[in-house]
């Protein structure tokens, strides 16, 4: 009886086996197709993967390590100019180290706001700087388009530095006329704003000077600065100070009209023979009147004449002959106050005793 029952299990068996097999080998033959069958092939693919990983990762890593020094560099270059930089590579310099300092002849611009301690007064401390910080924003770029650069900001001044790489004298000079006119018709554009606003225009004086500076870096081992000294300097900073005492937008020395060499561009008009504080040499100053419209400019040439000749007597001390061409000079334009301030100065001067060898220069 159980000789019955077992005899058919291995033809069962093998048909049992048999479908398994084929199973096996349709799942094997599946497997093959889509690549994943053999070891070696699967081992392959894994490295490759984390290779492609191990590439990505490094490569956004070299990326935001660009991305950093980018950074660095903007920021580094908002407390140095880059042209302050490039100035020094220019002369040989590669590092920018401690007591580098090199001579090169530029031309130098100082403006300030007309009035300011009055108008800060008026104004809390976040207010101040939120109008400081507006006003320096709408300056720079009519520097900066001009192929200069601001050395530093004092108070409500700005110091700017003009050397045009690759360029001469005369390219300098122009680039900080250019950047003169410019930046008048910068603030009035900001006044428009400010009065739409609500708010007081402003006014604001510019002096220019083309002269030889030291450019250099002074501080100490743990703080370092970079700075523009020289005589240049110190005149261009007085002639700035002149220009409210002259009611003047632009006042410029004759050195630096010269190197220009475009009177045609650069509208402008004798103002005065001076000696500013610091200084024994007489300096020869100008308005630039470029700016304005050509009714205010044919206004202020029209008594041009007269200021000069008015001058040349004020030099010999003939005090009368001087104040007549200026008194002259102020009824061709009545509101001009250049030939009122001279007739001033003449009374004031005839009336103060003078050393034998003055030379015919105002002390300011």
């Amino acid at each position: 009886m159980f000789e019955s029952v077992l005899q058919p299990l291995p033809l069962a068996l093998l048909a049992l086996c048999a479908i398994f097999l084929i199973i096996i080998v349709f799942l094997l033959y599946k497997l093959s197709k889509l690549g994943t069958f053999t070891p070696h092939k699967t081992s392959v693919k894994l490295r490759s993967v984390n290779q492609k990983k191990q590439t990505d990762v490094t490569s956004d890593r070299f990326e935001q390590k660009a991305d950093e020094a980018l950074r660095l560099r903007h920021t580094f270059q908002k407390f140095v100019p880059k042209q302050f930089v490039d100035h020094f590579a220019k002369h040989g310099a590669t590092v920018l180290e401690l007591g580098h300092a090199v001579e090169d002849d530029v031309a130098i611009l100082f403006c300030d706001i007309r009035g300011f301690t009055g108008l800060s007064e008026k104004m809390s401390p976040q207010e101040l700087m939120r109008f400081l910080n507006s006003y320096f924003l709408r300056m720079n770029d009519p520097i900066h388009l001009n192929s200069g650069f601001i050395d530093k900001f004092i108070g409500d001044a700005i110091m700017a530095l003009f050397d045009h790489p690759d360029g001469g004298d005369e390219d300098k000079a122009q680039d900080a006329l250019c950047a003169a006119l410019d930046l008048r018709r910068a603030l009035a554009i900001y006044n428009q704003h400010r009065q739409n606003s609500g708010y007081a225009s402003i006014d604001m004086g510019i002096g220019i000077h083309f002269g030889p500076v030291v450019l250099g870096t002074v501080g100490s081992d743990d703080r370092m600065d970079t700075t523009v000294i020289g005589d240049s300097v110190n005149i261009a900073y007085r002639i700035e100070a002149l220009a409210p005492i002259y009611q003047c937008d632009i006042v410029v020395s004759a050195q630096a009209l010269q190197q220009a060499a475009q009177p045609e561009r650069f509208t402008s008009r004798l103002l005065d023979w001076v000696k500013v504080k610091g200084r024994s040499n007489a300096l020869e100053i100008h308005e630039v009147i470029a700016h304005l419209s050509n009714e205010q400019q044919q206004l202020k040439l029209k008594n041009s004449a007269l200021i000069k000749q008015g001058l040349s007597h004020r030099f010999k001390q003939n005090w009368a002959q001087a104040i007549n061409c200026f008194e002259q000079a102020s009824k061709l334009n009545p509101d001009d106050h250049l030939p009122r301030l001279h007739i001033l100065q003449c009374q004031q001067l005839a009336e103060s005793p003078l050393p034998k060898n003055w030379d015919g220069t105002v002390q300011l």
